[in-house]
C-alpha cells in the first residue's frame, strides 16, 4: 500500500484496484536521476510489502516525449566513482523490488524508452507502446554496459542473438521491431489509446481473483527458470495453495449462481 508521496513519480488510483504509476521528468525527457531510482526502488518495496487494494499497475512516463531516457546524465557528468557504485547499487535494488512485486505490472510505453527506461520495461510483466516509441540499449557507447537486468532481461524477451545485436551495436529499432518480435504485446495509435488500452486490461486483471493472479504470476516467472518438471512442481504447490481460500469458494458458487464474483483477497 502505498503511504506517501514521491518526488519523481506520480501516483495515482484511476479505477478500483488499479494504480497508475508515472515517471514525472518530462523536462528532462523522464531520465532517472539518484532520486528517481530511490523512488522507485522505494513505491515496489511497499507495493511488495503490501499491495492493500491494488491488484494491478501500470508503469508509464509522463508526457508524450519519453517513457524513459535512461539515465540522467547530466547528473552522473563528474560524479566520482565511488558515488557512481552506490547509485549502481540503489538501481539494482529498485529494478528486484521491480521484478519482485507480486501484482502484475504493465508498461505503459507512452514514448522513447532507452537505456535504463527499456530495462525498466523488460522488467515489467507485459507491455503496450505507441506506434512512434523507439527502443535502444545504448550503454556501450557510453563506455559502460546494460546494468540494470538489461543483458539478461533482453534476450529472454526476443532470443540471445538478436539482443546480442542490440546491445553491442547499440543499435536503436522500432515499436513495430518490438511488437514483431515480442517484446510489446500491442501497438496504439496515440496516447490516448495507450491509456485506455492499459487501463481496460489492468481493469480486467483486477477483477479476477488477486491471490490467483499473483499465484499465476510467481508460477510462471519461477517457472521458466526450471526444467519442465520441476516447474510442474512448483505449479502444483501454487496451485494448492488456492484450494482452502475464500476467493476459490467464492468462484465456484458465483459460477453456480451465474452471479459475478466478489474476490476479497484471502
Amino acid at each position: 500500500m502505498i503511504s506517501r508521496d514521491f518526488e519523481t513519480l506520480a501516483v495515482e488510483t484511476p479505477q478500483a484496484g488499479v494504480l497508475l504509476v508515472r515517471i514525472n521528468r518530462p523536462q528532462v525527457a523522464n531520465a532517472l536521476n539518484t532520486q528517481a531510482w530511490e523512488d522507485i526502488g522505494a513505491l515496489w518495496t511497499e507495493l511488495a510489502n503490501d499491495p492493500g487494494e491494488a491488484r494491478c499497475a501500470i508503469f508509464t512516463g509522463a508526457g508524450e516525449r519519453a517513457f524513459c531516457a535512461g539515465g540522467d546524465l547530466k547528473e552522473r557528468n563528474g560524479m566520482a566513482d565511488e558515488a557512481w557504485r552506490r547509485q549502481h547499487e540503489q538501481i539494482e535494488r529498485a529494478l528486484r523490488a521491480l521484478l519482485d512485486c507480486p501484482i502484475p505490472v504493465v508498461a505503459a510505453v507512452n514514448g522513447h524508452a532507452y537505456a535504463g527506461g527499456l530495462e525498466l520495461v523488460l522488467a515489467c510483466d507485459f507491455a503496450y507502446a505507441v506506434r512512434t516509441a523507439r527502443f535502444a540499449l545504448t550503454e556501450t557507447t557510453l563506455g559502460i554496459m546494460p546494468g540494470a537486468g538489461g543483458t539478461q532481461t533482453l534476450p529472454r524477451a526476443i532470443g540471445e542473438r538478436r539482443a546480442k545485436e542490440i546491445i553491442l551495436a547499440a543499435r536503436p529499432f522500432s515499436a513495430e521491431d518490438a511488437h514483431r518480435w515480442g517484446l510489446v504485446n500491442r501497438l496504439c495509435e496515440d496516447l490516448r489509446e495507450l491509456t485506455e488500452m492499459a487501463l481496460q486490461t489492468a481493469g480486467a486483471i483486477a477483477a479476477n481473483a488477486p491471490l490467483a493472479v499473483r499465484q499465476a504470476k510467481k508460477a510462471i516467472g519461477h517457472g521458466l527458470q526450471m526444467d519442465l518438471r520441476t516447474a510442474l512442481r512448483f505449479e502444483a504447490e501454487a496451485y494448492d495453495r488456492l484450494v482452502a481460500t475464500e476467493d476459490r469458494q467464492e468462484g465456484v458458487r458465483a459460477f453456480n449462481d451465474k452471479r459475478k464474483p466478489v474476490f476479497r483477497g484471502r
